[in-house]
């Protein structure tokens, strides 16, 4: 069964599948359509994250975040008058693009449980969609229009993404050949290609053009790591997530305080289960704001915070009557989650991204790939956590989930959204497992949202449309700042989720709020 937020995805997962392929296998193939089919949210220009959930109980991560590139500094960008690093243009794509080499190191996992399908076959669809041609979504054209004036005189944009020079209509045929030409390459000799070798000199060469500081050099010295994931203990069973530059930290924080503030006893989706969800989520981005960054430069291992000692103290400070003061999120993020898991129980949750959307909207020249702004997270303030540095690693709203409960069910889940991913993975999480929704239900049913996210720029509480009046008031009541937006509204992000029951029968859920599915057969 896989799962993605645009249907041609899900697909080329399960052809994969069908064809005797295991879930790392599938995804791989996932992962490549979507970066064709799904270019505001994606690219192979991006990053990446995966938690492989093995059947015999061992869960690994996968780290494919590019570093920032050897030319930069503080100086470097305050020599061009700035005080912070611009979200577009050459100046914001400053990182390595490290999502192929995770696709690499996914695939040598999978050599060591027995995969074998061929490259080729696995990029099979994203290069046919490359040069054929698939159908823009509304999501897209809404994204370019939206966009537009910050977006359109970026290196390569207009003539990639404005066919005609227009905003292309819902619908309308869109090829992008020469990144179809980029994947044959990949396909032909190597994914590690991308890095060393003649596509890299290429791709290098594409850098210097359009003026961003990555070199042939920043790319050749990065590597996709295989490390090991955080871990909760819940009273349901082992949650998973990623380790920092991720903010995965945050994710299993929310969910191991609510465990320990009483969540169980209150009903589900009312006020007091969006009430304490907020609380804890305050505390736990307390916790990302002051710890989290490269792991090379923290000051505490995050394993730690998650200590059954640390959550209890940290959950005392929730009060079920009255909103904590809250300041200001991290902001936005363009991103898409997809899951699979196969007739073996390999599990896979993954996570790929670009940051806003389009990235840093500049576009390669001969090899079509845009590129992520990811680097302008990166602070001009020699003294903050995440200040730039030669080599650092930028901080990442990233972060795929995973939990393997008490009962025997395996569950990977996640979602887009910048500040909203921890808040989404809390929403699907506690429907299911704490209060025992249907897994579509958990992630149909009306979200909440403290801070920024995609589209949104207020700090407020956001209600989805669908929550009862009265919910909205008695949050306000406890000192909420609540704004109601729609109904099925993207601010909220793209979740999903699939569980393996125990007697091997797979649940999967698509959110409506996307333009995906569940395949599965």
């Amino acid at each position: 069964m896989a799962v993605a937020p645009h249907h041609l995805a899900s697909q080329a997962a399960l052809a994969i599948l069908r064809n005797g392929g295991n879930a790392i296998e599938a995804m791989v193939a996932a992962a490549s359509t979507i970066a064709v089919v799904y270019p505001h949210m994606n690219s192979i220009g991006g990053d990446c994250f995966w938690l492989i959930v093995k059947p015999d109980g061992e869960t690994v991560a996968i780290d494919a975040c590019g570093a920032a590139a050897a030319a930069v500094s503080i100086d470097s960008y305050r020599a061009h008058g700035l005080t912070t690093i611009p979200f577009r243009g050459p100046l914001a794509a400053n990182t390595v693009a490290g999502t192929v080499s995770g696709w690499e190191q996914a695939l040598q996992v999978s050599a060591g449980l027995g995969g074998k399908q061929k490259l080729p076959a696995l990029l099979a669809d994203a290069i046919h969609y490359a040069r054929n041609g698939f159908p823009i979504t509304n999501g897209q054209a809404e994204t370019i229009q939206s966009k537009l004036d910050e977006l359109r005189d970026v290196a390569g944009f207009a003539e990639t993404f404005l066919p005609g020079g227009a905003v292309p209509q819902p619908g309308s045929n869109f090829t992008n050949a020469r990144l179809g030409a980029t994947l044959q390459m990949l396909a032909d000799d190597g994914l590690d290609s991308f890095y060393r070798g003649p596509l890299a000199e290429r791709i290098a060469a594409d850098l210097q053009a359009v003026g961003s500081p990555v070199s042939a050099a920043d790319l050749a010295a990065h590597r996709a790591e295989l490390k090991r994931p955080l871990q909760l203990a819940h009273s349901a069973g082992t949650l998973f997530n990623t380790a920092p530059p991720t903010q995965g930290l945050v994710s299993l924080a929310i969910l191991g305080l609510l465990d320990r503030a009483g969540l169980s006893k209150v009903e589900a989706d009312s006020a007091d289960h969006v009430h304490l969800a907020v609380e804890a989520t305050k505390l736990a981005f307390g916790l990302r704001d002051r710890f989290i960054t490269d792991p090379a430069h923290m000051s505490v291992d995050p394993q730690s915070l998650l200590a059954p000692e640390a959550l209890g103290q940290l959950a005392q400070k929730i009060d079920a009557r009255r909103a904590a003061p809250w300041g200001q999120g991290k902001g936005p993020g363009d991103t898409i989650w997809m899951g699979v898991c196969d007739a073996d129980g390999l599990a896979v949750s993954f996570i790929q991204s670009i940051y806003h959307e389009f990235g840093s909207g500049v576009v390669l020249p001969s090899t079509g790939i845009n590129w992520q702004n990811r680097g302008a997270s990166f602070s001009l303030d020699p003294a903050h956590l995440c200040a730039l540095r030669p080599g650092k690693k930028p901080f990442h709203t990233l972060n795929p989930a995973a939990a393997r409960l008490h009962d025997g069910r395996v569950m990977v889940y996640g979602n887009m959204g910048g500040d909203g991913q921890p808040q989404s993975q809390s929403a699907v999480f506690t429907r299911h497992v704490v209060f025992g929704q249907a897994l579509q239900t958990a992630v149909s049913a009306p979200r909440w949202l403290l801070g920024r996210t995609w589209g949104k720029s207020s700090d407020s509480l956001k209600l989805e449309g669908h929550f009862p009046a009265e919910t909205a008031q008695a949050l306000r009541a406890r000192g909420h700042e609540v704004d109601v937006l729609g109904t099925y509204d993207s601010a909220f992000g793209h979740a999903g989720a699939i569980v393996r029951h125990p007697g091997g029968t797979l649940e999967g859920a698509s959110d409506p709020r996307s333009d995906g599915v569940v395949a599965g057969f």
